[in-house]
């Protein structure tokens, strides 16, 4: 706002957030221009040429990461990394997790044993201190994120940050980092490559209507019905009893009223605090909060209707293959069949699959091809089963939905990602190995599957001003949605609060959410049962490795070293570009945190790719 001398815009709420918008757009590349027909925003070329697109993309990305590095409360936190502090006796600082390039250079190319040189191994990220450095191993990898083309910042659902050290260091250096965490609940590219897209596993139930595929189905009904808490909707007289009959249309019309009226209660007056006040593991109060109850009516009568009409086929024919396939040959039969496939998806896409939302190396490990260590690691067996340790545990929105607690699968069979810039990933690109590397059997290969591209649309490119501004024009103009950003309210709440904004001002949201940086998706298929464990139809996963393998960190890193890493220390390209990281003062290291008055002054270092959505 200095730069456009717009001064004060607080009590001009449109004006302020056109301004942030219109701003933040210019410098993502858009052009303004002005005819007969008033003034008309153009989105950036994509550019054929790799490398001018990788810039580009860079750029666009700068934008918010520089932002965010501006801010008092970051600036501090980088300081403080950096400023060495007392730990048993010794002086430490973030710089001794980083290794020199001259030291790993030199030991790369005189030693006979490269295992004894770098000594790969995860890290699960939680809020206990580090024992060797004294600091958290969340700021840790906090700090290093910071290093990244895009800005650091949080995801909601769950969430694993991954460290990945070197035990051949004193210090035990940072060689990447990752985290996996809740995917993105549709990926048409992804959905489809799996098989458990409702028109895809639709087709599949069409050519071959098995027994397994007909009992799971009624079962799929029944369970989504008994997970429903329901005692306040008795009392209440929306539902009857159990068991006692009542006349469907009168009492889905009256779930439906039910979950509309608690809908606008939850937007008119719940807030992020009081569902906090909530006591953890209350799971009878959070199902009578006005969002779950809402949640809750809608669901049910959706579930009493599919019930209804599915019952029908289901108790007159001798199998359930038999009425399966009589069911999907009835149009609205198909079209409740379609319903449960969709909702079965929906309750595990958050459980048995993942989005590998940050991954990369750091110097002077990148320029060994690290990134492909870190992606391999960032799927064995080590991450599975911490993934699987800290989530078997009771599942927030299924648990507020019934009122007990309810434990949904956490064995992970899918892990997706994408890549940073659209022209292609280096990273990712031909990272295969064999299944037996990670304790599988037989010449299965295991690796990053090209699944397509994804579609360019996000908030990516505005500011954290931008979209507080378009909250706030979109709140005093009186939006009959609101987003609170509560868990179990709905996806991507920015992105929601942004699409208002743009709506509030009379703008076209779909067109300006159009960022224009198409990725390449990306996916790790684990079991081979990808299908069927996945919508629940398998009760157990194939798995291509083995998930209690204990070496598996030694295991890829001896697999890394002979596959990609011995090669590339052996290029005189890449030794010069290891020994440019330094650890002497002033310290020029790729691992350390570039202000942004360093970068518009200096030649970035290229730093690591990272995956994200």
């Amino acid at each position: 706002m200095k730069r456009a001398k717009l001064g004060e815009l607080y009590e001009h709420p449109a004006l302020s957030a056109a301004s942030h918008t219109l701003i933040d757009l210019v410098d993502q590349g858009w052009t303004v221009t002005v005819d007969q027909l008033g003034p008309m925003l153009s989105p950036p070329e994509v550019s054929g040429n790799k490398d001018v697109e990788r810039a580009r993309v860079r750029r666009q990305e700068h934008v918010r990461r520089d932002e965010q590095l501006r801010k008092p409360s970051v600036r501090r936190f980088l300081e403080r990394m950096e400023r060495p502090h007392q730990h048993f006796g010794q002086a430490i600082s973030v710089f001794n997790l980083m290794r020199d390039g001259r030291e790993l250079s030199d030991s790369l190319t005189s030693t006979k044993d490269p295992s004894s040189v770098i000594k790969p191994y995860v890290q699960i990220v939680d809020d206990s201190i580090c024992d060797i450095t004294g600091f958290r191993l969340h700021d840790i990898w906090r700090y290093f994120r910071h290093t990244w083309s895009n800005a650091y910042s949080t995801v909601p659902g769950r969430s694993m940050p991954i460290l990945i050290r070197d035990a051949a260091t004193p210090h035990h250096a940072i060689i990447g980092l990752a985290a996996i965490s809740s995917p993105v609940v549709q990926i048409a590219e992804r959905d489809s490559w799996i098989g458990w897209d409702t028109d895809t596993f639709l087709a599949s139930l069409d050519a071959n209507p098995t027994e397994k595929a007909g009992q799971w189905l009624m079962h799929r009904i029944k369970t989504q019905i008994d997970e429903i808490y329901v005692e306040d909707l008795i009392q209440a007289g929306i539902v009857e009893p159990r068991g006692r009959s009542s006349d469907l249309a009168e009492t889905v019309a009256r779930l439906r009223a039910d979950a509309e009226r608690h809908r606008q209660k939850h937007h008119r007056a719940s807030t992020v605090r009081e569902v906090r006040n909530i006591v953890k593991d209350a799971w009878i109060e959070r199902a009578e909060s006005h969002l779950f109850r809402s949640k809750r009516s809608s669901v049910l009568a959706d579930l009493l209707e599919i019930s209804d009409t599915l019952a029908t086929y289901f108790s007159e024919q001798p199998t359930a293959s038999d009425a399966l396939t009589l069911a999907l040959r009835d149009s609205k039969a198909r079209s409740q069949i379609r319903k449960v496939i969709r909702r079965a998806r929906g309750e595990r896409v958050g459980t048995v699959i993942a989005d590998l939302t940050v991954c990369g190396a750091v110097a002077p490990y990148n320029a060994l091809a690290a990134g492909k260590l870190v992606g391999a690691l960032a799927v064995s067996p080590t991450v599975l089963s911490a993934y699987r340790a800290k989530y078997t545990r009771p599942s927030e929105i299924a648990s507020a939905m019934a009122g007990r607690a309810i434990e949904r699968e956490a064995r992970l069979s899918f892990i997706g990602t994408t890549s940073l810039y659209g022209s292609g990933s280096s990273q990712y690109n031909r990272l295969f190995w064999p299944s037996t590397v990670m304790g599988g059997s037989g010449n299965a290969k295991m690796g990053f599957f090209e699944l397509g591209r994804s579609r360019s649309f996000g908030t990516s490119h505005f500011s954290e001003q931008t979209v507080s501004a378009l909250v706030r024009v979109s709140q005093i103009g009186g939006s009959s949605v609101r987003v609170n950003s509560i868990f179990g309210e709905g996806v991507s709440p920015r992105l929601r609060k942004v699409r208002l904004g743009l709506a509030a001002l009379g703008w076209p949201a779909n067109d300006l959410l159009q960022h224009g940086r198409e990725r390449i998706l990306y996916g790790v298929p684990l079991v081979e049962n990808l299908q069927d464990f996945s919508l629940g139809l398998d009760p157990e996963p194939e798995y291509l490795l083995d998930p209690e393998l204990t070496n598996a960190d030694e295991r890829i890193a001896t697999w890394w070293l002979g596959r990609w890493a011995m090669n590339r220390a052996a290029q005189p390209a890449v030794q010069d570009s290891m020994r440019a990281n330094r650890l002497v003062r002033p310290v020029c290291h790729g691992a350390r945190v570039q202000r942004p008055q360093e970068l518009e002054s200096e030649h970035e270092i290229p730093d690591a790719e990272a995956a994200g959505n």
